[in-house]
Formats: C-alpha cells, sequence, structure tokens
C-alpha cells in the first residue's frame, strides 16, 4: 500500500515563494510508484492541500489530515521544505512531535539552533570550527558605526539573524550605510547579525546519513557570483557560476567534506543538510551558516551535488523518508 506523503511548503517569511519552488522540485523527484505526494501550503493560519490545479482542500491541523471524496485521508510523513519559519525554525518539527507524524528535517532543537545564525556559529566555534567575527542586534539595540567599525570593519555584512535567500542582507562598505542596512535587516525579522566580510572562495557541501547507508558526504559545489555577493538575484535569477565539483584540491576538497560531516553530527542532525563555507587566505575554512530545509529545485545546490555523485534524487529521498520510522 502506498503512503502519503506531504511535502509541506510555504511559511511566514519572504522565502515562501522560493518554498513553493523547492516543493514543486520535491514533488518531481519523489518515486510516485512508492507514494502518493501532496503540496501542502502553509501560510499562517491558511493550511490547505493541493487536490489539482483548481481543487484545495483545508488540513485540519488536529491530526494534519483533510477529506476527499467523503473520506479522510491522513499523512504516513512529512517532507518540510518552508525557507524560513514556522518549518526551519522547529515550530512545525514541534507540533508534529505533538501529533507523532514522522517528517524530514532535523528536530526541534536542531532546527531552532542552525535557524539562528549567531547563535548556531557561536556553538560551532566550541568545536574549533572558524566563523566571522560578528556583532548581535536585539530590536530597540544600537550600534553605532565606529563600534561596527572596531568590531567586525569594514566592508561587512548586515543581515536578519534568523532567515535566508539573502532577504534583507547589504554588503556595507561605509559607515553612513550602517544604520540603513541594519533597518532593512530588522524588517525582514527581530535580530540583526553584522558579520565581517571574508575574501575568498565561497563553497557549499552537502550530506545525509542513514541507518541503512551510513553517511553520504556530497561533491562540493564552488560559487562564483556576478554580483556584489551572493545575493537573492545571483541565488535565483542566474547572476552567478555554480561549479560542481569545486575547482579546488583534492586535499582541501576532502577537508570540506570532512568538516561538513563533523558538523552533521556535531549538531545531531537529519536528512539533507547543506553547509556553507568560505575557503580565505591559506585555505582556512570558515563556516558560514547551516542550512537544514535547502533549496531542491531541479538547479539547487544539492540536486546538482547529488547528480554529481553520480546518485538519483529519487533514490535519495527514498532514503531520507524510509529511515525515519
Amino acid at each position: 500500500m502506498k503512503k502519503n506523503i506531504a511535502v509541506v511548503a510555504g511559511g511566514d517569511s519572504s522565502e515562501w515563494v522560493v518554498s513553493l519552488k523547492s516543493a514543486a522540485g520535491i514533488e518531481s523527484f519523489l518515486d510516485k510508484e512508492r507514494y502518493n505526494v501532496y503540496i501542502v501550503t502553509i501560510v499562517g493560519h491558511d493550511w490547505h492541500v493541493r487536490l489539482s490545479d483548481t481543487e484545495n482542500a483545508p488540513i485540519d491541523r488536529n491530526d494534519f489530515s483533510f477529506m476527499h471524496g467523503g473520506e479522510r485521508v491522513r499523512f504516513d510523513y512529512a517532507y518540510i521544505t518552508i525557507h524560513g519559519t514556522p518549518g526551519e525554525n522547529g515550530l512545525l518539527q514541534g507540533y508534529f512531535d505533538l501529533i507523532g507524524l514522522p517528517y524530514s528535517s532535523c528536530n526541534v532543537l536542531v532546527s531552532a539552533l542552525t535557524f539562528n545564525k549567531f547563535a548556531c556559529n557561536q556553538f560551532l566555534k566550541g568545536f574549533g570550527v572558524r566563523a566571522a567575527e560578528s556583532v548581535l542586534l536585539r530590536a530597540g539595540q544600537r550600534v553605532t558605526p565606529a563600534e561596527v567599525a572596531e568590531k567586525v570593519g569594514f566592508p561587512c555584512f548586515v543581515k536578519p539573524n534568523v532567515g535566508g535567500s539573502s532577504f534583507g542582507v547589504t554588503k556595507v562598505k561605509a559607515p553612513d550605510q550602517v544604520q540603513p542596512a541594519i533597518d532593512k535587516a530588522f524588517a525582514e525579522g527581530g535580530e540583526v547579525l553584522i558579520e565581517a566580510f571574508m575574501p575568498g572562495t565561497e563553497l557549499t557541501c552537502g550530506v545525509f546519513k542513514t541507518r541503512a547507508g551510513g553517511a553520504t558526504v556530497l561533491p562540493v559545489t564552488e560559487v562564483v557570483t556576478h554580483n556584489e555577493f551572493f545575493d537573492y538575484d545571483a541565488k535565483y535569477n542566474g547572476q552567478v557560476d555554480e561549479i560542481t565539483p569545486a575547482r579546488i584540491s583534492p586535499d582541501l576538497t576532502r577537508r570540506v567534506q570532512t568538516l561538513t560531516s563533523a558538523i552533521y553530527d556535531i549538531l545531531g542532525c537529519h536528512g539533507l543538510v547543506r553547509v556553507d563555507y568560505i575557503v580565505t587566505e591559506g585555505e582556512v575554512i570558515n563556516l558560514l551558516e547551516v542550512n537544514t530545509t535547502p533549496g531542491m529545485t531541479a538547479t539547487s545546490f544539492i540536486p546538482q551535488q547529488v547528480r554529481a555523485a553520480g546518485l538519483i534524487m529519487t533514490d535519495v529521498l527514498t532514503a531520507i523518508i524510509e529511515d525515519k520510522e
């Protein structure tokens, strides 16, 4: 009997559009011989399942089920592909834990920790992982341009502490740009992260681990943006070269993959995870962030890396779904 799989998309942040693209990608990858696949969209209190191009049905939030043809349909598994709240920060994971529905991503604690860039980077620094110098601002807190210059220097990045897809991110080159950048970042969320700029090569590496198959660390991708930095247009409108495998030495490749696997284990991750880095002079590997619900369109990093590894996305997703029962 086929399992009912909910591909959960949407969310309450600016990334909901990206999330819907990832959901379409996952739907295309999943094995239709094995699974009945439904896209469930969550935006605020509007939870519904897509039954066709013209028909939706409301989700009963008591047990994440829905009615179709006079029968109640229950899900066996949720594949979470919300980039942002509530699917990347642990809220949805807590809900699924409460109702007993297995899901694809990391648990509540890991999701909450990795979603908070400052907290995650400070935590991993305790294990010897290098990350940029940074300053965290919460609502009501202020910092002067002089303090920014002293603590992180110019240029620097000002970004929402919890968010993604480069929404609200500014590369700040001069003191008079600091406050407008902070205001822009605060418009995306309640905390702002100011990080030192690190010149170097941007790399990203995916990994997943299952009980049956062990660890699979994917090939490393090199990110060469045509823009000032890897912003929204670079990520989603083609203004970037994504080179898989990366044009780096075998030794650096091995070190990046080893670190990626170690971070996965330190945090206690589950499912597909992608870790982003900047490699600075002297081949020093610096963590940018950990993505526990990475993009999953056909051209996203993870599908690229899976293809480069000689694997098939359908098989990878099946392995992850069947691993958590």
